[in-house]
């Protein structure tokens, strides 16, 4: 990595995501209001706590970026596969965090996937067209979002159902490797029922998944097919009351390969998501009630019917992974001069059906089923008291798991905003992960007296909003997790394994974020810096070391991370951005031997938005614009230099 580049991306330091702001901006966010941070409506400078918000103006102008790109520009956040082949399946971690320990919420309501081995969801089945806006809470949420708040959560929240008339959008954009995407949303209705209806197709014929080492050039190109459907309805029962109901379906068809380095010409994936749910808003002059239902099923089928054969021990396999989920949860607040008190509960059931078969040159293979389910019962409350300046906040919640029993969090959260220049805040939390259905009960491997992974996360720092479009943040943080589920060679001889409780990690670093706005110009960037350690009796692929060892942990999150945009508002209809994203050398994992370094690198990225009247706006966006080759997984391509090009309608 050019030592350059990252200066002077050091120089700049902010958040891409209070990007293509007008100059007023830092008053708007003061005053804006989120949601994630508490449960209810507030004013984003009341909390201590970090939150980022992503606006619906500034997914507008992300050009073709997909969910996975847009976040991971964000401070302290990876989005793993984010640059890869088309339907590689995108893990966030924050601030160095494990896969599944960042937990994605979509409208305030977790959605995991119960069949995989960490509880993630996969970010693919999300399309931007559907969603109105995210905030990103760093920290440990688990007080108020439960198991997998371990160090933040994403909330994507989906476009609402419009009381005010008529409203339409659609969109076409063509772009690099034959890609082809359309959407097209509705929304309208009166003041006592409103309703919104959106619809996305996406397809490209990407390019291979794994690298061709060789350079034979004889690898298949792995692309993506996808339908992203959603709506909702909106009825104001009477004049307390609201009802909403919602439904989103997601499908979409990958083309893998056999692994690292490895072509594979008839293997496939197909992904499906179903959610669909009612929320039930009761409103009184003190706060409000709120009860929620969502029922969530996702199910992943792989088919490898090998004309071509990758894998010469297995000329055909098929697998199949369904995960159900059921939550359901009602809360409420009450405000009371510098009072404001949340209670509530949640239920969750999750239940997995996993099969497999393959055969070969040994024939036939096929391992028992696996059929589990498990609940979690969850009762939370948080108390925050607001007095000119000053905030305070603490809270608690008890969750009580059909196997392993009961644990507790805690949540406490002073900050001060003096002279609405400086807010200073301190954030100390306790969160946990659940062992997951496949860690539990998984025949060959699983462990049914696993305990929850449990972490003490600590944040602080100062926030400074200043006069002629200044904003900085800057903050410290550090995560001790302990009874860490680790995949253990129980018998090193046989190659028997299990999960057991064996490890603790530790994680620290800080960010750096700020933006600057005058006139017509604007400049943000971030900087974060991560590490993190391991201690454990065995090594990265589960074999026993003797005794307590040390050893770093952070696999494919660089230590240091560095955003820059700089936007121009050339004229009334020109809008003109560019994006520098530089990482350095990560660690990759090699199972059986000692990690792979991986070299740092950078991309440089235009934008460019030509809107003739408020109804229609032209633009391209050009990534990786030096053509550079880097590797996020080792033996898997990245995107190089690729265009899209497209045009958006608002009536």
């Amino acid at each position: 990595m050019k030592k350059r580049l990252f200066a002077v991306a050091a120089v700049l330091t902010g958040s891409y995501l209070q990007a293509q702001q007008s100059p007023d901006s830092t008053a708007r966010t003061l005053d804006e209001v989120v949601i994630t941070a508490n449960k209810y409506p507030q004013k984003q400078r009341e909390t201590g706590k970090v939150l980022t918000v992503i606006t619906r103006q500034q997914l507008e102008q992300s050009g073709g970026r997909t969910l996975g790109e847009i976040l991971n520009t964000v401070a302290g956040t990876t989005i793993l596969g984010a640059n890869n082949s088309p339907g590689t399946n995108l893990t966030a971690s924050i601030r160095g965090a494990s896969a599944g320990n960042t937990l994605i919420l979509v409208d305030g309501l977790p959605v995991t996937d119960p069949s995989v081995n960490n509880n993630y969801f996969d970010l693919n089945l999300i399309d931007l067209s559907q969603v109105e806006r995210i905030e990103i809470l760093k920290g440990g949420q688990s007080t108020l979002y439960g198991s997998d708040a371990v160090a933040g959560v994403i909330n994507i929240i989906t476009r609402k159902a419009s009381p005010g008339g008529f409203h339409a959008d659609a969109s076409l954009t063509a772009g690099s490797y034959q890609s082809f995407r359309q959407t097209v949303g509705l929304r309208g209705g009166s003041s006592r029922f409103a309703y919104s209806l959106q619809y996305a197709h996406y397809g490209t014929a990407g390019f291979s998944a794994a690298t061709d080492s060789s350079g034979s050039g004889q690898f298949d190109r792995d692309g993506m097919h996808e339908h992203a459907a959603g709506g909702q309805t909106q009825w104001q029962v009477t004049k307390r009351v609201q009802l909403k109901v919602m439904g989103r379906y997601s499908y979409y068809r990958a083309g893998l390969d056999a692994g690292a380095f490895t072509d594979d010409r008839d293997y496939r994936a197909d992904n499906r998501d179903l959610q669909t749910g009612t929320s039930l808003v009761y409103t009184y002059p003190l706060g409000s009630l709120h009860v929620n239902y969502l029922f969530h099923y996702v199910s992943r089928d792989y088919l490898d019917d090998s004309g071509y054969v990758a894998n010469p021990y297995a000329s055909y396999s098929r697998s199949s992974y369904i995960g159900r989920t059921q939550f359901g949860e009602a809360y409420a607040n009450w405000r009371l001069n510098h009072w404001e008190l949340l209670g509530g509960a949640d239920y969750r059931y999750t239940n997995t059906f996993q099969t497999y078969f393959s055969t070969g040159s040994f024939g036939p293979y096929a391992p028992p089923d696996l059929r589990a389910g498990l609940w979690q019962l969850s009762p939370y409350g948080s108390l925050v008291y607001h007095d000119g300046g000053l905030s305070l906040e603490a809270g608690g919640r008890w969750n009580h798991h059909s196997t392993y029993g009961d644990n507790f969090t805690y949540t406490f959260s002073p900050s001060y905003l003096a002279g609405k220049r400086f807010k200073i805040f301190l954030n100390l939390y306790s969160a946990y992960k659940t062992p997951t259905l496949y860690q539990l009960y998984d025949p060959s491997i699983g462990n049914a007296a696993l305990r929850p992974e449990v972490s003490s996360v600590s944040e602080g720092g100062i926030e400074y909003f200043g006069s002629g479009g200044w904003r900085v943040r800057a903050v410290g943080f550090y995560r001790d997790s302990r009874h860490t589920i680790q995949y253990i060679l129980t018998d090193p001889a046989t190659y028997q394994a299990q999960y057991r409780n064996i490890s603790r990690q530790q994680n620290h670093g800080m960010e750096l974020e700020a933006s600057w706005h005058q006139g017509s110009w604007q400049v943000t960037g971030n900087y974060t810096y991560t590490d993190g350690k391991t201690r454990s009796p065995y090594d990265g692929t589960g074999f026993p070391l003797g005794k307590d060892t040390t050893y770093y942990n952070l696999y494919r999150i660089p230590r240091h991370a560095y955003n820059l945009m700089v936007g121009w508002q050339a004229l009334r209809q020109v809008y003109l951005s560019t994006q520098l994203h530089a990482v350095s050398r990560r660690d990759e994992f090699v199972y059986g031997s000692a990690p792979v370094v991986l070299d740092g690198y950078y991309t440089l990225d235009l934008y460019l938005e030509y809107r003739p009247s408020k109804h229609w706006r032209l633009f391209t966006d050009l990534r990786n614009l030096t053509d550079q080759r880097y590797v996020d997984f080792l033996g898997y391509n990245t995107r190089r230099f690729n265009a899209d090009l497209g045009i958006t309608f608002h009536w």
